[in-house]
């Protein structure tokens, strides 16, 4: 079962918890799903009207628990640790998961050092532990460990959800690429068209030259025969000349 399906059974499970609770209940239901271990989108739980209904109140920190999971990173906990609940080790490691994703959504070459300082990890070993372990066993990211160059080399990322206003501009990088690769199939298209005339006259030209090569082999072959035959009539005569004058030599002599 790939990533993308578990995720939609586990955020519909969570759904459904979120929507049969209220208030303070709902404090345990942010807890467990940001603390589950295969559970990396937030959004859908978020726009539950039970959970939204928790801001303003004594509750609202689970709201904003839910937002970090959703669009923030480990370095987004650690400014705003007052504000937040205390996270338990599984909802660090979480937090810390989704940092990875976050740093991949924009370079897909990682340098260790910055992996390290985003994820208080302090030496080379235990971050690509984390790497292998936490991240790519996972199913979340495949990638590269390039220990030479000190990177991870980022081949596939698992999206996060969409931070407010995200979406606009993603529709408009999605519109851009469309009209570059409408753009782009014309261009093939008519250089396809452009091959097929030249190929045509290509095909033309060979054909001109084969038929000129024909005439100028027929020209050669006639000329050829007339020359021969030529020769072979001025060599008989010469050759009855010769006989009769030996012969009158032959008779002068006896």
């Amino acid at each position: 079962m790939d990533i993308e399906q578990k995720q939609a059974e586990h955020i519909d499970f969570f759904v459904k918890q979120a929507s049969a609770h209220n208030g303070a209940s709902l404090a345990k239901v942010a807890v467990e799903a940001t603390s589950h271990p295969s559970l990396f989108a937030f959004s859908e739980i978020l726009a539950v009207p039970n959970v939204l209904e928790l801001q303003g109140t004594e509750n609202s920190v689970y709201v904003d628990l839910l937002r970090l999971f959703a669009h923030g990173t480990w370095s987004d906990y650690k400014s705003n640790v007052g504000r937040l609940p205390q996270l338990i080790p599984d909802q660090i490691l979480k937090l810390k998961q989704l940092t990875v994703l976050t740093l991949a959504e924009t370079n897909k070459v990682l340098p260790y050092d910055i992996l390290m300082q985003e994820l208080d990890v302090t030496n080379v070993r235990e971050l690509e532990d984390f790497l292998i372990n936490e991240c790519m066993y996972v199913g979340i990211v495949r990638g590269k460990l390039d220990q030479l160059r000190r990177c991870f080399e980022v081949q596939f990322a698992a999206g996060r959800d969409l931070r407010p206003g995200q979406l606009g501009s993603m529709i408009q990088t999605l519109t851009n690429w469309l009209t570059t690769s409408d753009n782009l199939l014309i261009s093939i298209q008519e250089k396809i068209k452009w091959a097929d005339s030249m190929g045509e006259v290509d095909k033309k030209h060979k054909k001109e030259v084969e038929e000129r090569v024909e005439e100028a082999k027929k020209s050669l072959s006639i000329k050829k025969s007339h020359t021969t035959e030529a020769g072979l009539k001025g060599g008989g005569i010469q050759w009855v000349e010769e006989r009769a004058s030996g012969k009158e030599n032959w008779l002068s002599a006896n």
